[in-house]
């Protein structure tokens, strides 16, 4: 059985039928032969397209937009099986080619290793900083209130690894949501990810759940995946910046412990502020791609 033979990939999708076709088809290209579609109710014709492309997907509608990890979770739960590996998708990657294979051979270098992540490119070829720490305070609102205005900021960096070697495997805090590769074992063990979670931080949640639990999350770049950055969450923006900011604050209440925690009411505060000014961020920035 070669590597990609022991994966059951799970691409989560919402709308976005055309790229869907394409992430269907690397993986396929790829070697996956188990793929799930976790359907949160596209209304753009998805399941008859992936149906009349590729047969052999398995379709799960979830009945309503679930979100991204509950829909993962729900799955996961459909896809039952017993293949070793869980490769967790949104339906905008691309992955090139030996991608899969140099993400098992990662994960089974090291038993304690539960998820890794592979480096992630724009479309352009520019860099995704997939790889994160869990920031302290200080780390965390330096980069929400400056990284808007300016991206390299010495917070943002920390937080971002920006200033790391991305050429160079690792362990690391956590890793992006959009592609990585987790063992069923540690998936389940966990629990799945947190379904109070509806976007964003989802995946920051499970990697420090996995951490607790006494696993490793680790870093590989010799597995390349290309991601289209909001193919789904573009359509509706101020929504999903508002649901990012309650995901942010949710981590933050259920992580922080001891003194830290008289802060977390500042930090409410600062969120709700922060939202509208990055709703305004984002509305200038869609003035400008007009």
């Amino acid at each position: 059985m070669s590597a990609a033979g022991d994966v059951t990939a799970v691409v989560v999708n919402y709308n976005a039928r055309a790229l869907l076709l394409q992430c269907i088809e690397s993986l396929r290209d790829e070697g996956v032969d188990d793929v799930i579609v976790a359907d949160n109710a596209s209304a753009d014709g998805s399941e008859e397209a992936v149906r009349a492309a590729d047969a052999a997907v398995r379709y799960h509608q979830t009945g309503r937009n679930l979100g991204y990890g509950t829909g993962v979770n729900r799955g996961v739960s459909f896809a039952g099986g017993d293949t070793a590996y869980l490769l967790i998708c949104n339906p905008d990657i691309v992955v090139a080619p030996g991608a899969v294979e140099a993400l098992v051979s990662s994960i089974e270098k090291d038993p304690q290793r539960a998820i890794v992540g592979p480096r992630i490119e724009e479309p352009d070829g520019t860099l995704y900083p997939s790889a994160r720490t869990f920031p302290d305070l200080a780390d965390a609102v330096g980069h929400a209130f400056l990284g808007m205005i300016w991206p390299r900021n010495p917070f943002t960096r920390r937080y971002r690894m920006l200033d790391w070697d991305h050429a160079e495997p690792a362990e690391v805090d956590w890793v992006s949501g959009s592609c990585f590769l987790m063992r069923r074992d540690a998936f389940e063990a966990i629990g799945g990810f947190d379904e109070a979670y509806f976007m964003y931080a989802e995946d920051v949640d499970l990697c420090w759940r996995v951490r607790q639990a006494g696993w490793t999350v680790a870093y590989e770049p010799g597995a390349l995946v290309t991601h289209v950055q909001g193919a789904s969450t573009d359509r509706h923006p101020y929504w999903m910046i508002a649901e990012h900011h309650k995901a942010l604050l949710r981590f933050a209440r259920k992580t922080t412990t001891g003194r830290k925690r008289l802060l977390l009411p500042l930090m409410a505060v600062g969120l709700a502020l922060r939202t509208p000014i990055a709703w305004g961020h984002r509305y200038l920035a869609g003035r400008k791609v007009k």
